[in-house]
């Protein structure tokens, strides 16, 4: 069934008159009667009634304009769609992100998402940077909210979350009445540490932190994930080192000091394969970079 042939006969059953039907359709009239004879032969049945004064559709052609009009709505929308998929401006984009970065990140970019191009899907997928790049790698996902570490993949990354780390406290803790934490506070303190394997980036920069410092710690236990670690802190358990956005999970007996030292800072990139061909990928990509691009600079947006 061809798809002019239906917007001819759409023409004839809404105009009810051929030569006003042409003229719609920017055509004469004999090529218009053609093309409903033509459809009417695909059809296999009449679908108008025609006389010296009138013309109107008869029953089989009354459900045929019925189904026409949506026929037409579904390949005009499939077009469109088309456009909009080759603009990047409609598709599907899963990303990836850390835990830490769904606190304030996350909610953040879906709002921009909504706002710029309400076109495009997005998926998340919560995992650990490391987890993150292998899918990336795999293709499992189209964009990563990662922390810098290093892949043999081929990526291009881009710092878009810059934050301070801070000193979680529990509130009945000595150090929690105190404004200002120096170092030698935190000597032999219990620490609730990040996992060297679950939680490497943090693990890494706190124990260089120390290191650096020649604090020496009392590590009580060493945990993945940064909720878990507040939670402990709650409890008492220890102090913590964090990304100054785990104060987005309100723990209600837990206060947040500045470190000794100011240069001591989370990163959030966010990564992509060089060779990726979704182009919904590089608009939604484009968008992060522009909207984050004030937090990577320094602001606290949530990483």
């Amino acid at each position: 069934m061809d798809l002019f042939q239906l917007r001819c006969f759409v023409a004839v059953c809404e105009e009810l008159h051929f030569g006003k039907a042409a003229t719609r359709q920017h055509m004469t009239q004999p090529p218009l009667s053609r093309q409903i004879q033509l459809l009417e032969a695909s059809v296999g049945t009449r679908l108008l009634e025609r006389t010296s004064r009138s013309v109107r559709p008869t029953p089989a052609g009354a459900a045929l304009y019925r189904d026409a009009l949506e026929i037409l709505r579904l390949a005009d929308q499939a077009a469109a769609n088309a456009r909009l998929t080759a603009q990047g401006d409609a598709g599907r984009v899963v990303v990836g992100y850390t835990a830490v970065a769904g606190y304030a990140l996350i909610p953040q970019l879906l709002r921009l998402t909504h706002e710029a191009l309400p076109g495009v899907d997005i998926v998340l997928e919560e995992m650990v940077s490391v987890q993150q790049l292998k899918a990336l790698a795999a293709e499992a996902l189209d964009l990563a909210l990662v922390r810098p570490l290093h892949s043999e993949a081929d990526l291009d990354y881009h710092c878009v979350v810059r934050e301070p780390m801070r000193l979680a406290i529990p509130l009945d803790h000595a150090l929690a009445r105190k404004d200002r934490i120096a170092q030698a506070d935190v000597e032999q303190q219990p620490l609730v540490m990040y996992s060297e394997k679950e939680g490497k980036y943090f693990h890494d920069k706190i124990r260089s932190l120390f290191a650096a410092s020649g604090v020496c710690p009392h590590y009580v236990h060493h945990i993945g994930q940064t909720h878990t670690i507040m939670a402990l802190v709650q409890a008492g358990t220890g102090l913590a080192i964090v990304p100054a956005s785990a104060s987005y999970l309100r723990f209600e007996n837990v206060v947040f000091r500045d470190l000794w030292r100011k240069d001591v800072v989370a990163e959030i990139y966010l990564a992509w394969r060089r060779a990726a061909r979704n182009p919904a990928q590089r608009r939604l990509r484009e968008l992060i970079i522009q909207a984050l691009a004030g937090q990577a600079a320094g602001a606290l947006a949530g990483g």
